[in-house]
């Protein structure tokens, strides 16, 4: 027989089935045993890697898997231990790098779940104690109160006027309010189990005592993080471009290396291994190994900078993916708004006011929107309550209105609570001079029914029917600035009634005024909004909230025209489109109303299948399936949910649309450094994959895979990641996003690793012509040596002077600057020294096998070097001229 489940059990059957006693909750005994047996309240993360996992993870890049072939060819069959050595370091220290980013994100996206891990007020063996929430057991007494997040799914026993706000789960951002009573109307879905309090759900309003009847992975937030947990990861289009980057310099090293192979061992210029050596030097040359080291270095000094401007990046290559990013789908509430309900206009005295207006704390509108409140004012200044209540009582504090020194000369003696029939709360205030003050506030189409009077200056005067059609013609004008509007009535008399309830208190009442609400948008939304589509960003806006308020709040952010009704969609109207009609017509909307979390992912696809890259936000637990969906997740660092957070790829610590903008941005930065440092990277490789391949084909002296390693060590590496940080190019967010088509050879890079490199190799080449055609010294053997030193110092001297060149991809390096970006400075110094030492310093020739140059040659190579940014400038002009 299936278990009955909890919201259509009476209080006596939940107890009886947790077997807990209401007045003295369990032992300390029995809950210690029931920890034990069940573990903690909390929710299991996806299986983590192990240190030695991750490391290993790290070498199944094909560039690793061929360098480490390398290396043991190089160690154990040609006895090259020198160059096995150096080939396994740049490996290793490339997945130790990449080992250490990873933890680092994971160690910081940890910390920020934590401090959202809330404590419980319970009663354990009759007494209250407050104990963390990962202790809390089936069977435990909770007490809830306005301002406390609901540890577990708990059913109410006892709920004194309690509302949950349940966004997160339900993606309902109204609270909802409580019942104790059975549901027996058969299977009741969450959102209408009024009977019971949700994890991770937050109480906004009243008392309440719930039961807890499941905890952690049991729970309704854990059954979805489990299906979470167990979902695919998506791929970011970085993660597509190094794949196809991959095969394509795979099927280059294959070809390559096997007709170099293959023609040595035709014309016998070498023995086997010691041809199958050079085809390995070959791929060595061909691939870009510290590319992966590269990409990770430039991404996580990306996050770095983005961690600073409050995006905290759980993945690195989301950094990149958001350079990419074509819609930005985001909720209204926190993220575009302030998640603060705010006063903005009040009506009194006939007149409509900002509410930056001044207004006097005996005015009666004042006074009645802070009496009728039930905002708790702590020690600290902050306000526990509703959020319409404590925008009444900011308001009132902005005006000065002293409410706790008028409370203590006007003290609350009675008062009839709100509730959702009539839409009216009152309280009753005991007056110095005597008689007693009436309070009331409330929906202004129920209020109006029980005022008779109202307030016009100095005196109070009968209400006429030209009163009562302008307080509704002024109620509608601010409803449809999607304003939130409360009515403010109120009345004296001379004592308290034996029996308080709507009927004795609430009539006869003075119109005091007219308020209105709204969670206003961030200040700094409109331009991340305007800098967004300049940006070619299509921006959107999705949220819970009713379709009024969130085409106000786009007009007001420039997400929509003024009148664009068009693009505007409530989540019912969407439930009416098959898939097949809503992704013809996504392309209308860019607002979204009342739409439950499910319809995001629908949103998501829709764009997908255009070939677009969505970014998503969100911060509800049934947000995780549609920010795994999207190309990145960005969850919320402060109203988020742990699975949000988990399933995300980037959380806010601020909540914050402009936040986004700014991480757009330096995406942008980091895949144009990053293309900038493999048009480096390649054209130099190219270089020396030119350089030896026609030496095979010449029959020449070759250059050895240690000259080939150093090189790629010491001048590919250091000036490759100093191109990483190097500044943002002026406009970058005036360019249209470059789409999920692109690549790293687009905009012109694919011909220029092509020409550059092919002029690197030819300049190298001719170095080593001049060297074995024109000696200083006597002896072929001297002549060999000299022109392949010749050779090595050129292929690394000219890619140190064209990685200047390469600071732009178009503009001329006059106008980029020689001089701007300091690490790419003393890397080149760096690199230069480094390079230089093997052939200066003496104890270095035997291992780098090169001999020592006089100044003519050295003169040679440095012309050489010269050479390739004045051809290269002179090629950037007149493409420029050519488009132009």
């Amino acid at each position: 027989m299936t278990e009955r489940p909890a919201y259509s059990r009476t209080t006596r059957e939940t107890l009886d089935a947790v077997h807990t006693d209401l007045a003295t909750g369990l032992s300390p005994a029995e809950a210690k045993t029931r920890l034990a047996k069940n573990g903690p309240n909390a929710l299991a993360k996806g299986e983590k890697k192990t240190l030695a996992q991750r490391f290993l993870d790290q070498f199944k890049d094909f560039m690793i898997v061929v360098l480490l072939v390398a290396a043991l060819i190089a160690g154990f069959v040609v006895h090259e231990w020198a160059d096995a050595g150096i080939i396994l370091a740049v490996v290793i220290l490339n997945a130790m790098f990449g080992v250490f980013q990873e933890s680092k994100a994971e160690e910081a996206i940890d910390a920020l779940q934590k401090m959202a891990t809330p404590n419980a007020h319970v009663r354990r063996g009759g007494n209250v104690a407050t104990i963390p929430s990962s202790d809390l057991v089936v069977g435990d007494v909770v007490l809830l109160e306005a301002g406390d997040v609901v540890p577990a799914d708990l059913r109410l026993v006892e709920s004194a006027n309690l509302k949950s706000e349940e966004s997160a789960l339900t993606g309902e951002s109204v609270p909802v309010e409580k019942t104790t009573a059975a549901l027996t109307d058969g299977d009741v879905g969450i959102g209408d189990r009024t009977n019971m309090a949700f994890m991770n759900a937050n109480i906004t309003y009243g008392r309440g005592v719930g039961v807890v009847v499941a905890t952690g992975m049991a729970t309704e937030v854990g059954r979805i993080a489990g299906m979470i947990n167990a979902a695919d990861e998506t791929t970011t289009p970085l993660q597509e471009n190094l794949k196809a980057l991959g095969k394509t310099l795979t099927l280059m090293i294959l070809v390559i290396a096997a007709i170099v192979f293959g023609v040595g061992l035709w014309r016998g210029a070498a023995s086997l291994p010691e041809m199958f050596l050079t085809a390995i030097s070959l791929a060595v040359a061909a691939i870009p190994e510290g590319l992966p080291a590269i990409v990770t270095i430039i991404l996580a000094l990306g996050t770095q900078k983005m961690a600073k401007r409050n995006a905290l990046v759980r993945k690195l290559p989301a950094v990149e993916t958001l350079g990419s990013t074509d819609i930005i789908a985001s909720d209204k509430t926190g993220t575009l708004t302030q998640n603060k309900m705010t006063v903005e206009k009040v009506y009194y005295d006939g007149q409509l006011h900002d509410a930056t207006a001044g207004i006097t704390g005996g005015n009666p509108l004042m006074t009645i929107m802070n009496f009728a409140n039930d905002t708790k004012i702590q020690a600290d200044g902050t306000m526990l309550g509703d959020p319409t209540e404590t925008a009444l009582v900011a308001y009132g504090q902005k005006h000065d209105f002293a409410l706790k020194a008028k409370l203590t000369g006007e003290p609350r003696v009675a008062e009839v609570p709100f509730d959702s029939e009539r839409k009216l709360m009152s309280t009753i205030h005991q007056l110095p001079q005597g008689g007693f003050l009436v309070a009331t506030k409330g929906a202004p189409d129920q209020l109006l029914r029980r005022v008779t009077r109202i307030v016009d200056g100095d005196t109070v005067r009968p209400l006429t029917a030209a009163d009562r059609d302008t307080i509704l013609a002024e109620n509608t004008a601010m409803a449809k600035q999607a304003l939130r509007v409360l009515m403010m009535a109120y009345r004296q008399i001379p004592e308290v009634p034996e029996e308080v309830d709507s009927d004795t208190i609430e009539a006869d009442l003075i119109f005091a005024g007219l308020v209105g609400m709204i969670d206003p948008e961030r200040p700094e939304a409109a331009a991340a909004v305007a800098e967004a589509k300049a940006a070619g960003i299509r921006p959107m806006m999705i949220t819970g909230d009713h379709q009024d308020t969130a085409e106000a709040i786009a007009v007001r952010l420039g997400i929509i025209d003024a009148g664009d009704d068009a693009a505007v969609i409530t989540g019912a109207q969407l439930d009416q489109q098959s898939d097949e009609e809503f992704n013809r017509n996504v392309t209308k909307y860019s607002v979204y109303a009342r739409v439950a979390p499910e319809h995001k992912v629908r949103i998501v696809n829709a764009w997908q299948k255009r070939g677009k890259v969505v970014a998503m936000t969100g911060d509800g637990v049934n947000d995780a399936p549609a920010l795994k969906a999207a190309d990145i997740g960005i969850g919320m660092g402060i109203t988020g949910t742990e699975v949000s957070k988990g399933a995300s790829d980037m959380v806010l610590a601020d909540d914050n649309f402009s936040t986004i903008v700014i991480a757009v941005e330096e995406g942008r930065k980091v895949f144009s450094n990053i293309q900038k440092s493999i048009q480096y990277l390649l054209s130099a490789n190219l270089g020396e994959v030119l350089t030896l391949f026609m030496m095979t084909m010449l029959g020449w002296d070759l250059l050895a895979p240690v000259h080939i390693l150093w090189i790629n060590l010491v001048t590919d590496t250091f000036p490759a990641i100093a191109l990483g940080v190097e500044p943002t190019e002026p406009g970058i967010m005036n360019q249209k996003p470059r789409g999920r088509k692109s690549n790293f050879f687009s905009g012109g890079v694919g011909p220029a690793v092509i020409w550059q490199g092919l002029l690197e190799g030819a300049l190298t080449l001719g170095v080593y012509f001049i060297g074995i055609t024109w000696p200083v010294h006597t002896g072929s053997g001297e002549i060999h040596a000299d022109a392949l030193t010749m050779a090595y110092a050129t292929l690394g001297l000219i890619q140190l002077f064209h990685a200047f060149n390469v600071k732009s991809v178009h503009q001329s390096l006059f106008k980029v600057g020689f001089f701007r970006n300091k690490a790419f400075n003393w890397a080149i110094l760096a690199s230069f020294i480094l390079l230089a030492a093997t052939i200066l310093v003496p104890g270095f020739n035997g291992l780098f096998h090169v001999t020592s140059l006089d100044w003519h040659q050295w003169l040679t190579v440095l012309g050489a070097g010269v050479a390739i940014i004045v051809i290269v400038e002179i090629v950037k002009w007149v493409l420029r001229q050519r488009k132009n």
